[in-house]
């Protein structure tokens, strides 16, 4: 009898509870995944969905029974099993999330030895043991609780010079997720005047799914940060490997300008770095690299692709517009914790700019489209026909769906890895009336299922 593994993906495991994931898979997972991986010592952690004590009770089960040691650090977020992974030495991790889904979902995401992503090859040798494989011979591994929170945030907060940090006034909104517990260790050691909305966690998610990417999430934060006249906003998707800022205003700051001020930060402490960025938008990218005396380098998106190629280049910080930030010294790891950090730096050294202040000038010089999702059917022969229209006029790139650059625009389609859907993301050179143009323009010929 075969077990149902509808819930394995690209990168994860993401499905609905106990439908299409369940105890009883969770037990399977543990009792392959250390025999798969060579993993003696596996840290394991959950986030604040309902459902992840039980399903952490049987993957816990699972590993002890196939003779593994488990380090169980409770409630957390993902980076944090990353963190202990790296930080530790241990085998491997295997994180319980379903990261900005809704309530009812649930799943996992896997690292190895040294915090390394599984790949789509090995999470598939995975899911084909847990779906046939006979379980092996049962042995029994140890379980021990331990409280790593203290010394990840002492290693989060080692990436800006709290000395140099002004006393602003921040709206941080956990979205009732993971987040609220760890901000509450991070005040301690910062000056900054937190003003914590949905701060308790929740897995009844009370104010709905944090996903402060949609739209209709922004205005929870961004109310708060105008009536308190705060200096910034910040807010956590919810299991925080992902953040998301908010200017003075209230304004949400795009992930892709985001990826250049990290860019700066870094090259500012560590001059001809590299760093490594996606193909979906990349001009503000690469401009500020090569203007603060770095190497750009672009890599297709997704976390095992910028990770495989942060490591063979040594690069010191890698960036893709949907918010997620990778560091060489986190492990190759995003984090959701280090990125506000560097940008409340940034502001902090600007000679009394705002963060609006920081942005303009970014904004002006390139308007973007935002991230556009579409249904389309045969999306290759879609593809082919797009680079047939406009290839001959513009250049071409391959590397992750179809980029074409003209003089003063460029966009990208491209399949997403998650999701049944392709994204749409145009981008020009100071002049949004263009941009705009142009988007209207492909959404009209190609994309007629905007979602």
């Amino acid at each position: 009898m075969g077990y149902c593994v509808e819930a394995f993906g690209a990168y994860d495991i993401r499905g609905i509870y106990p439908v299409t994931i369940n105890e009883e898979i969770a037990y399977r997972i543990g009792r392959f995944y250390p025999i798969l991986f060579s993993a003696k010592t596996v840290v394991v952690g959950n986030d604040i969905r309902l459902s992840g004590p039980a399903l952490k009770k049987s993957l816990i089960k699972g590993l002890q029974e196939s003779g593994c040691d488990v380090i169980d650090i409770g409630q957390c977020g993902t980076e944090m099993i990353y963190f202990a992974v790296g930080y530790f030495k241990w085998d491997g991790g295997i994180m319980i999330t379903a990261s900005h889904n809704p309530k009812e979902y649930n799943g996992m995401k896997f690292v190895r030895q040294d915090a390394r992503p599984l790949s789509a090859v090995e999470l598939h040798e995975l899911a084909d043991s847990v779906a046939d494989k006979v379980l092996p011979e049962g042995r029994h591994g140890t379980v021990r609780q331990i409280d790593i929170v203290e010394a990840y945030v002492k290693h989060i907060i080692s990436y800006v010079d709290i000395g140099k940090l002004k006393p602003l006034k921040v709206v941080v909104n956990a979205g009732n997720g993971s987040a609220g517990p760890v901000l509450d260790v991070m005040e301690k050691y910062l000056p900054f005047d937190f003003i914590k909305v949905y701060h308790e966690p929740d897995g009844t998610f009370p104010h709905g799914v944090p996903n402060p990417l949609l739209p209709e999430n922004r205005e929870a934060t961004a109310k708060v940060v105008r009536e308190s006249g705060a200096d910034a906003g910040v807010a956590w998707d919810g299991d925080f490997d992902r953040c998301f800022m908010f200017d003075e205003h209230g304004e949400f700051i795009d992930g892709y300008y985001m990826v250049g001020f990290l860019a700066k930060n870094f090259l500012q402490k560590n001059p001809g770095a590299k760093i490594v960025h996606d193909p979906r938008l990349i001009w503000n990218t690469e401009e500020i690299v090569k203007e603060n005396g770095g190497v750009p380098i672009m890599s297709k998106s997704g976390h095992v692709f910028i990770k495989e190629k942060m490591r063979q280049e040594d690069a010191i910080y890698g960036g893709e517009m949907s918010a997620h930030h990778y560091f060489r010294d986190f492990f190759y790891c995003d984090s959701g914790m280090i990125p506000w950090l560097l940008v409340l730096e940034l502001l902090s050294q600007s000679n009394n700019l705002t963060m609006s202040g920081l942005l303009k000038e970014r904004r002006q010089r390139y308007n973007i489209s935002g991230e556009i999702n579409c249904r389309i059917q045969n999306v290759d022969s879609v593809l082919d026909c797009i680079e047939a229209e406009y290839g001959a006029k513009g250049k071409v790139t391959r590397l992750d769906g179809l980029s074409v650059e003209f003089d003063n625009w460029r966009f990208n389609f491209r399949k997403s890895n998650t999701e049944p859907v392709v994204r749409l993301n145009v981008e020009s050179m100071q002049d949004e009336s263009l941009m705009q143009e142009k988007t209207k323009e492909l959404l009209g010929k190609f994309c007629h299922d905007k979602m």
